[in-house]
């Protein structure tokens, strides 16, 4: 028998209702496998989304400390900042990695909620996805990483770390022109390395992060609440 998916039928058929029938029933109670399997999915993507904000934390915390240090003392030298850049760009790219893990729980919970859920509440919508059971098959039986690294990179510049980028490129600019006696282009050199390399450098470092945070591309990363979504 073949089963149709997408239905303009009576929400109330319970012929059409699929896997969605009995959501929102009393019967429907936690001893429900689709229930456990929910739960469990949850709890992976919450457990990512921590190790994730614990990243996020502490980049925060040494980027706190980087520029509490370097407006300590007149006699600091201003390359401390360009550590904390360089320090903050591990982070970024250890938050990446672990944005990549978060997404394989968080894609799992979106097909459960939009395939599942949404389709027990209303059956006459139909399902999101007609192959949310095969494509779920296949990633139990093989998980695969859905985002590449650059997607995962912008996607952790657009919600955090562009604009701790943008605070330490700021205070590095006043550092070497507000309390720098002489030119700025030579308060930025660093030992045999003239100013004017370590600015442009530096500039286009960040010219490639601005780059890669908002350059046009196919989102793979299914749900996330991105600006455009919300202003769709």
């Amino acid at each position: 028998m073949t089963r149709v998916s997408n239905k303009d039928v009576d929400a109330t058929d319970s012929t059409h209702r699929e896997v969605g029938e009995g959501l929102l029933e009393e019967d429907m109670g936690p001893s429900s496998a689709m229930a456990h399997l929910y739960r469990g999915e949850i709890h992976r993507m919450k457990f990512w989304r921590e190790r994730l904000d614990r990243t996020t934390n502490w980049a925060v915390l040494v980027i706190s400390a980087i520029l509490t240090w370097a407006f300590s003392r007149p006699d600091i030298p201003h390359y401390i900042l360009l550590i904390g850049t360089a320090t903050l760009a591990v982070f970024l790219f250890i938050e990446a990695r672990r944005y990549r893990g978060y997404d394989i729980w968080r894609s799992r919970v979106r097909t459960l909620q939009a395939n599942v859920f949404a389709y027990g509440l209303d059956p006459a919508a139909g399902v999101a996805d007609p192959d949310w059971r095969k494509s779920l098959n296949e990633d139990y039986r093989q998980p695969t990483i859905k985002i590449s690294t650059e997607e995962a990179i912008a996607h952790r510049l657009r919600r955090v770390y562009l604009p701790l980028f943008t605070v330490l490129l700021t205070a590095w600019l006043v550092r070497i022109t507000v309390f720098s006696p002489g030119l700025w282009t030579e308060s930025a050199a660093i030992g045999m390395l003239p100013g004017v390399v370590v600015i442009g450098i530096v500039g286009l470092l960040y010219a490639a992060a601005i780059v890669i945070a908002v350059r046009p591309r196919t989102w793979h990363a299914k749900g996330e609440l991105r600006s455009e979504d919300l202003r769709g």
